[in-house]
């Protein structure tokens, strides 16, 4: 009888040992077994005769579910985030078009009665009604800030602070009064009217649109010069909202200055004299001028004296000095023939109690 692990026909031919010598090489260990991972193919990966074998799992495979929903999500918010401040923060703003109205200026020489009074500087003003006049910028001063319906109180601040500004530098400047460069001044207007500022310096004409004088108070250096003294100067601002989208602020100003001949004669030194200039400025600012610190200057009234009835005050104020009298006649003449603009000579006479006394 044959053993129980001998087949009944025998060992097969060229198997030597059995056939288990046949499996030998594919036996594996426990070790092996049960640290092999077992997956499963899908019928279409069984079905195809090139897909591998084993699939490399990679890293993002084996992060959970929700933090791969947790990182996509923080991913999204940065891009639209990114996106945002990028519109917001874009260097290229859309050219908005001209919404300024040109400047109108209205210019009145005071012409005086008699010889203009001179002296020293301080004490002419402590003689005149300036005496109750504070010093340069201490003069002008601001109200007090109150929002309105459209503008909140910062915005409105803002407006008073740049028309501050503009007034300073247009009337209180030694280099802007002395007929320097008036570059301090431009730099405030708004973009849409530096084309007639700069026309009003290059040609400047008494027409009510292209005045200098009327941007700003300025002297012929090579006639007048400033005297030893400080401008006194005493106004008032107010604010109202013209629309909801812009603001306009009043600056009604009286600026005293003290002057004297640039080229004095030889002999005794040249005597000082006053020369007073009312200024009522009328500022608008939109919303773009507030975000800029820019500003529109819609008009100017100017009433400067001494000065001669037919003074030419277009480019520079021109004061009459210490014991020169206004040139005999009324204001200049006015040719109702002209076309465009309307040209009206205006001329006041210098009330008396505004020069100082005796």
């Amino acid at each position: 009888m044959d053993g129980p692990g001998d087949p009944p026909e025998g060992t097969p031919e060229g198997a030597p040992g059995g056939g288990d010598e046949e499996y030998r090489s594919v036996v594996f260990d426990e070790s092996f077994v049960r640290a092999a991972r077992l997956r499963e193919f899908s019928a279409r990966e069984r079905m195809d005769d090139h897909a591998p074998a084993v699939r490399t799992r990679h890293a993002w495979v084996r992060v959970s579910a929700s933090r791969q929903v947790l990182l996509l999500v923080i991913l999204i918010t940065l891009a639209f985030g990114t996106a945002v401040y990028m519109g917001l923060r874009h260097p290229y703003k859309e050219p908005r078009p001209p919404t300024s109205e040109p400047l109108r200026v209205t210019l009145v020489p005071l012409a005086p009665h008699d010889a203009v009074p001179g002296g020293d500087a301080r004490a002419l003003l402590d003689r005149s009604p300036a005496a109750r006049f504070r010093d340069g910028t201490d003069g002008v001063t601001l109200p007090a800030v109150r929002r309105t319906q459209n503008f909140s109180e910062s915005l409105v601040m803002a407006a008073l602070a740049t028309a501050k500004e503009y007034t300073v530098k247009s009337a209180l400047d030694p280099a802007v009064l002395t007929g320097g460069s008036q570059r301090t001044v431009r730099l405030l207007l708004t973009p849409d009217q530096l084309d007639q500022f700069d026309r009003s310096f290059d040609k400047p004409a008494d027409d009510g649109l292209h005045e200098a004088t009327g941007w700003l108070v300025r002297f012929d250096p090579s006639q007048v010069a400033l005297a030893d003294a400080p401008v006194r100067v005493q106004g008032v601002f107010s604010v109202t909202e013209a629309s909801p989208a812009a603001l306009e602020v009043s600056a009604d100003h009286t600026f005293v200055y003290a002057v004297r001949p640039a080229k004095p004669g030889s002999g005794q030194p040249a005597q000082a004299s006053l020369f007073t200039v009312r200024r009522i400025l009328k500022f608008r600012f939109d919303r773009d001028d507030l975000q800029e610190h820019h500003v529109q200057v819609l008009q100017s009234a100017v009433q400067a004296g001494p000065e001669s009835c037919s003074a030419d005050d277009a480019s520079y104020l021109r004061p009459l000095l210490a014991g020169q009298r206004a040139a005999a006649g009324g204001p200049a003449d006015t040719d109702p023939y002209t076309t465009g603009v309307p040209q009206t000579a205006l001329c006041g006479s210098l009330a008396r109690g505004a020069e100082p006394t005796p």
